[in-house]
C-alpha cells in the first residue's frame, strides 16, 4: 500500500487528517507534518523525511501538500528529486485526500498522482453549477 505524507502550513496537514479519518475511518501508513510559524524549513524538512520514511512499505509515498510554492511543497519537493517512488500532489483539498486514502491500496505513485488529480479537480465546484447539473438531469441534490 502506498505510504501518504500531508503537509501544509500551520495546522493543515493534522487537522485535514483528522478530517479524512472522521470521513473513512482510521488510515494507516499514513501521517501529517505541520508547518508551524516559527519552524525552520531545515526542521520541515527532516520531519518530511522522518515521515515518508515511517510511511513507506516499499510501495511508495505520495505527499500531499496545500499550497504550490511553499515551504511544504518546496521541501516534499526537494526529497522526491531523489526518490524515484515518492509523488508531491499540491493543492490538495478533503475531496481529493479521503477519496485517494479508499483507493490507495494496490496502486502505483504515478496512478494515483493522475486520479487524484482528477479527484481534486472533481471536487471543486460551486452550488450553482451542481444546480445546473440537476436541471439537466445530471445529478440530484436532495434538499436543493
Amino acid at each position: 500500500m502506498l505510504g501518504i505524507v500531508i503537509t501544509g502550513h500551520g495546522r493543515f496537514a493534522s487537522g485535514l487528517l483528522e478530517a479524512i479519518e472522521q470521513v473513512v475511518g482510521q488510515q494507516t501508513q499514513c501521517c501529517a507534518v505541520d508547518f508551524p510559524e516559527g519552524m525552520t524549513t531545515e526542521t520541515l524538512f527532516t520531519r518530511l523525511q522522518h515521515a515518508c520514511t515511517t510511511c513507506d512499505s516499499g510501495e511508495g509515498v505520495v505527499v500531499l501538500s496545500d499550497l504550490l510554492g511553499g515551504s511544504p511543497f518546496r521541501q516534499s519537493a526537494l526529497l522526491a528529486q531523489h526518490e524515484p517512488d515518492y509523488e508531491v500532489i499540491t493543492g490538495t483539498n478533503l475531496q481529493l485526500a479521503a477519496e485517494m486514502m479508499l483507493e490507495r491500496d494496490g496502486m502505483t505513485v504515478v496512478d494515483f498522482r493522475d486520479m487524484a488529480l482528477e479527484c481534486g479537480r472533481r471536487g471543486l465546484t460551486s452550488l450553482w453549477h451542481e444546480q445546473q447539473k440537476q436541471r439537466a438531469g445530471h445529478v440530484h441534490l436532495d434538499g436543493i
